[in-house]
């Protein structure tokens, strides 16, 4: 797969022991835990929701699923790592005892929460916050020893959307990842996944300059994770709901995977798997 520019040899995460292979892109499935993801019916329903929809996005072709406890939206409820690990529960080692292959990330920006999550049996750490809203983090990713995803955000919870003019975005998320992945280097983390971060804080303009300008992101030398599903740079400009950007999201996903980008994080696993097989297929 060379044609689409040769890329550098990051091709293996170590998960937990399990080498996976980042040759050809992988399509990570996002699974909110959060109340109104779910028709609140007690811990059994919402058990039972979260392997139905877990089932649905492997055989759409997910190979990792993001479970996240607590939203990151803006204005909304913010919960503590107590909380979060009661909401996540026996979550993590269910999916994992229905599906032993599927690939779990957890998002959350509390170490406590990865820990947890680690005796549960994850595969990843999905910290939007890059180790800024809890100073154990990186700590607590080394002991693990799993693949940490790194995000570009704003430094507290409090400004994390909170729109910035920044002279360069490419630069300055790039700044950020070096000194970010030095960090988490020295710390003795060896699986570095990078995120850009979009829909954190960033104009609409500069977002899509993100999109552009892909192939810089971290100089090549750690796997992108790009998350654009229903991001309101996407659909605020068009006037249309989250739901209805379906066309101009596949397009703008088919455009990083082009430069590079290794994991999609989507809300719509089958629509993201046609554009991946797309982009495999050369024929675009």
């Amino acid at each position: 797969m060379q044609h689409h520019g040769s890329s550098p040899e990051y091709h293996t995460l170590n998960c937990n022991g399990k080498l996976v292979d980042l040759s050809g892109p992988k399509i990570m499935g996002i699974l909110n835990l959060t109340p109104d993801s779910f028709s609140d019916g007690g811990k059994f329903n919402n058990e039972k929701a979260a392997l139905v929809q877990a089932e649905k996005m492997l055989k759409e072709g997910a190979e990792i699923i993001d479970i996240g406890p607590q939203s990151t939206r803006p204005n909304a409820q913010f919960l503590t790592t107590g909380e979060e690990i009661n909401r996540i529960g026996r979550m993590i080692s269910l999916i994992k005892k229905e599906f032993p292959e599927v690939l779990i990330s957890l998002d959350t920006f509390y170490s406590k929460t990865v820990k947890y999550g680690f005796n549960e049996g994850i595969d990843l750490i999905n910290d939007i916050s890059g180790g800024q809203y809890d100073s154990k983090m990186f700590d607590v990713a080394a002991e693990t020893k799993l693949p940490y995803i790194l995000m570009h955000v704003n430094p507290s919870y409090e400004t994390m959307h909170d729109k910035i003019k920044f002279e360069d975005i490419t630069v300055s998320i790039n700044r950020y990842f070096s000194e970010k992945t030095a960090e988490l280097l020295s710390k003795g983390v060896r699986d570095i996944i990078l995120d850009p971060g979009f829909g954190f804080g960033k104009t609409v303009e500069d977002q899509m300059k993100m999109i552009d300008e892909m192939r810089y992101f971290g100089f090549g030398k750690c796997p992108l994770l790009i998350g654009i599903s229903r991001k309101s740079f996407i659909y605020k400009p068009l006037g249309k709901s989250p739901a209805d950007i379906n066309e101009e999201t596949q397009k703008l996903h088919l455009k990083v995977l082009r430069q590079g980008a290794k994991i999609l994080r989507v809300h719509d696993v089958a629509e993201a798997k046609k554009t991946v097989d797309l982009f495999l297929s050369g024929r675009v």
